[in-house]
Parts: C-alpha cells; structure tokens; sequence
C-alpha cells in the first residue's frame, strides 16, 4: 500500500478528512491560517522581480498538494508580469552538502550537479526565493533541506533576499507547521531575508483537499499582489 492510499483508507475517514483543516477552512471561512496578503506592489516597487520557486514534492504534479500552491503562486505572480524560474527539487540531479568547506562559502561547490550549474545561477540573480514543501515529520521535505544546505556555498551572495514559504500537511491541528515556520523564520533571520508571505496549507492529505480550499487563492494572491 503505497502513502496516498494509505491516507484515503486511514481510521479518520474521507468525511473527517474533508472536514478538517482544508474542508473545514473552505466550508466555515476560518482565517486563523490565512497569510497576510501584500499590498498590491509593496514587494516590488511596480517593478517586475526575477523569481525562483522551489518545489521539492516526490509527487507527480497532477498528485501534489503543495506543487498546486506553487503553481497558483506563479500563475499570480506572472499575471503582474514578474518573471518566474521553477526548480524541481526532487526530479533534478542533486548532492547533500559533505561540509567539506571548499567552497569557503563562496563557490564553487564540489558537486557540479543541477544545484551549481542550474539553480544557483538563478538564485544568485533573483530578487524573490520561494520555498515550496510538503510537511514531513514536522519538518521540510529531504529535497528541500539538501537545497537549503547547499545554500553555504554561496551564503553572503544569497543574503538580503525577499522569500515566501509554502507548505501543505494532512495533518490539521494548529501546532501543525509550528516546527516548519521556526526554522524558515530562522532562516530568513540568518540570511537577512524579508518574508512577503507564508501560505501554510494544513489538512490538505490529497489534492482534491486543496484544491476546494482558500490556500490556492492565498498563493495566486501573494503571487499576483507582488
């Protein structure tokens, strides 16, 4: 029994699934997970801003519930003429950072992977990083923390950018993406980001889920108010 399966058949049920988190914020309203939404060009100035979106779901497209966020975030963001470069974090040829050092934090990596030949370029040159994650364990995607790791290459050039986080969990309980959020605000300290957003989708177990909720509408407004 692969995941996907097994969520569907789970003791809570499809009824308590879709009344939980993603089902009960689209049926009641709630607000309590909105994200703060951007003035319409308070990010960007009226200027139109290079932007890198990481996805890093091991889910078919068609299947993933936080490649949907990212997905409408870009459709927004385009929309405001902004241009957007997708990695595919967990499709692409990539290498955990060995910590070997010889880098001295400021390239080139070892590994001559797609991270140095192809993400990295385009993250030196963005204005705006999204990190985009399913929630496993509490914690971001392996996928992800191996591109979050290999951001020491390149640490000081990498400092002082916009960043959004998106995220999507079965799980439906408010401390759900407490783990997740203080390591990206830890993050975003660190690097000397300024966060535009976070669009925390949390009971969203299938795709279905989140596409009947507020968050795709969450991700396309950040995106297209930038």
């Amino acid at each position: 029994m692969n995941r996907r399966e097994f969520l569907k058949v789970s003791g809570m049920g499809t009824l308590t699934l879709f009344l939980s988190g993603c089902g009960l914020s689209a049926l009641a309203g709630e607000t309590e997970n909105e994200s703060k939404i951007p003035e319409k060009g308070s990010v960007s100035g009226g200027k139109n801003m290079k932007i890198v979106v990481i996805n890093s779901s091991p889910h078919p497209k068609n299947e993933s519930t936080s490649i949907y966020l990212s997905e409408k975030f870009t459709e927004g963001a385009k929309s405001a003429g902004h241009e957007v470069f997708t990695f595919d974090a967990a499709n692409e040829e990539t290498h955990p950072c060995r910590g070997c050092d010889k880098c001295h934090m400021d390239g080139p990596c070892i590994w001559s992977d797609a991270i140095e030949q192809t993400l990295m370029p385009k993250m030196l040159d963005a204005d705006l990083l999204v990190l985009v994650t399913p929630l496993y364990y509490f914690g971001m995607s392996a996928q992800l923390k191996t591109i979050v790791d290999r951001f020491y290459s390149r640490t000081g050039k990498l400092h002082g950018k916009k960043s959004v986080l998106m995220a999507t969990a079965y799980n439906s309980a408010d401390w759900t993406m407490s783990a997740l959020v203080d390591h990206y605000d830890t993050l975003v300290r660190y690097m000397e980001w300024n966060d535009v957003g976070k669009v925390l989708g949390i009971g969203c177990g299938a795709r279905s889920l989140v596409e009947r909720s507020e968050f795709g509408d969450q991700a396309y407004k950040i995106g297209a108010n930038l």
